[in-house]
């Protein structure tokens, strides 16, 4: 009998060192490894105070001319305006100066070398410098949405610096240079509010 006790107790201890010896190895250290990264956040203007923009050349040469061949009328908030070529035009003293496009202007049709560009599921029409959607018949001027993409820049564009950054600016729009599948781009990246 004390044999059989003595078997019994060997055996289940033997049992309960097996059983442990198992958990044990099932179980798994657990180290906790931090590691810290760093990330850049580069950030665009958007919407920018006119007050904190600087322009590279900081008085532009006012050309105003007698005469706008061709123009059509456009009414915006009670004022007249002149719009012929592309351009947009005001009157001051009995002549005309261009301006840049207010939004809100509307014509009737797009020059012919205009460009479709989609974004976000909007249809722009661009054309030398201008963004446009297509509103009742009409072509009216609208600002473009931040990350729209351009492949050139109009003539009369002027280089700006905000907070240390230079952007390329043309009628209150922000545009910054960039790279697509290896072409030079340009990006809107904000617009200036006029104060």
């Amino acid at each position: 009998m004390k044999t059989n006790i003595k078997t019994y107790v060997v055996a289940s201890l033997f049992l309960i060192a097996c059983t442990v010896s198992a958990t044990a190895q099932t179980r798994k250290r657990t180290a906790t490894k931090v590691t810290t990264t760093k990330t850049v956040v580069k950030t665009t203007p958007n919407r920018v105070s006119s007050r904190r923009v600087v322009y590279k050349t900081p008085k532009k040469k006012v050309v105003s001319v007698r005469t706008v061949p061709n123009r059509t009328v456009i009414k915006h908030k009670g004022n007249n305006y002149y719009y012929s070529n592309n351009k947009f035009y005001t009157v001051s003293r009995g002549r005309y100066i261009v301006i840049a496009p207010k939004i809100g202007f509307r014509i009737k049709t797009l020059p012919s070398d205009y460009r479709r560009i989609r974004f976000n599921n909007r249809v722009y029409f661009y054309v030398g410098g201008t963004f446009y959607t297509e509103v009742n018949s009409e072509y009216e001027v609208v600002e473009p949405e931040v990350g729209t993409i351009v492949y050139e820049l109009p003539d009369g564009y002027e280089k700006v610096n905000i907070d240390g950054q230079t952007y390329f600016e043309f009628a209150n729009i922000l545009y910054e240079k960039i790279q697509v599948n290896g072409t030079r781009a340009y990006e809107v990246v904000g617009i200036i509010d006029m104060e």
